[in-house]
């Protein structure tokens, strides 16, 4: 029996690989012809007639195709090919794509108007393995707005978006943002840093996911012992792209200086006892319910390897932009911070 189930095994792998091959294979054809149907549209239909004309002649032609092909070729889908055709215009770049991304990806990201902004999504989606509908949340969450990178100038964003889709690697530009949203948390009005904390880890599928796919856990209340005296580290995480621990700390209220010295230390210790050969040097993230730029400037840590980082637990996706642009402003409309 243990050789028939060895063989067996050996079987459902091949199976599963040939599957797997096939998949590829079936949805990049698709989204190819999609990209030829949309071609034909916007060359031959769109592009040398009145758009009122071309309206009337794609309805007429949804309307034979949905009776020949079914559903999917519906005036709107149509159009959609259209979108792909405009924006994937280069054939050779649309074939890459179509090894990780599917058409109901594609049909994402077309509508995607910034150029940098789509090419992040796209980057992201095929180096984290997103599902249609994992690319959907961190659209409507503004992921790229919350991201470090997006600060950065468009040059610098192309280039380290290029470094990991070619070489997979990964800055910390791309890792860090602010804010993080935590709405899965549930918290109550009234908590406190081990209320957080346990609902993090309780919901730690959910943080990672958030805090980025490459991150793992690696202990929570860490114990740092120096000259017989016991510090705590809040969270402890691993990035596998940045080969690197990142402390984790909560804070409750707005952000303060002495933070800075608590996480240093940390970090300080992480890279004198913890570090192994051929990891980099440790990083920080503070989690804090709101900080004041300025104080932020003053201590100088954009520039260091401490990121402080505002929370919220309660958003809604067509009032995120107020939440990056002004917290505080939505705090008094209808959104509940995280105060840590």
């Amino acid at each position: 029996m243990e050789i028939e189930k060895r063989y067996l095994e050996q079987i459902i792998n091949v199976i599963k690989s040939a599957r797997r091959k096939l998949e590829v294979s079936v949805n990049s054809e698709l989204v190819v012809m999609y990209w030829n149907i949309g071609k034909i549209i916007k060359i031959q239909i769109l592009s040398d007639t009145k758009p009122e004309y071309g309206k009337r002649v794609i309805k007429g032609l949804s309307r034979e195709l949905v009776s020949e092909y079914g559903r999917g070729y519906g005036q709107r889908n149509l159009f959609n090919m259209v979108k792909l055709y405009e924006v994937f215009s280069d054939e050779l770049i649309l074939h890459t794509l179509c090894a990780k991304l599917t058409w109901s990806h594609f049909r994402k990201l077309v509508y995607i108007q910034e150029p940098v902004r789509r090419e992040f999504y796209i980057t992201l989606a095929q180096n984290e393995r997103w599902s249609v509908r994992e690319l959907e949340e961190r659209i409507n969450s503004q992921l790229y707005e919350r991201t470090v990178l997006s600060q950065k100038p468009e040059q610098v964003i192309v280039d380290e978006l290029q470094l990991l889709r070619n070489q997979k690697k990964m800055s910390t530009n791309l890792v860090l943002r602010d804010p993080y949203i935590l709405d899965f948390l549930n918290l109550k009005d009234a908590y406190s840093e081990k209320n957080l904390e346990s609902a993090i880890i309780k919901e730690m599928e959910c943080f990672i996911l958030e805090m980025g796919r490459d991150f793992t856990f690696v202990g929570r209340q860490v114990r740092l012992t120096f000259k017989d005296v016991d510090y705590y580290i809040d969270l402890l995480l691993y990035h596998r792209k940045l080969k690197c621990l990142v402390v984790v700390e909560l804070k409750l209220g707005k952000f303060k200086p002495e933070y800075k010295g608590q996480v240093e230390f940390y970090l300080n210790y992480l890279e004198k006892y913890e570090m192994n050969e051929g990891e980099h040097q440790p990083i920080g993230i503070i989690l804090c319910s709101s900080k004041e730029a300025e104080v932020v400037e003053l201590m100088r840590l954009d520039a260091g390897r401490i990121h402080v980082a505002e929370v919220i637990t309660k958003t809604l996706a067509n009032k995120l932009p107020e939440v990056i642009d002004n917290a505080k402003a939505l705090l008094e409309q209808r959104t509940q911070y995280l105060e840590i």
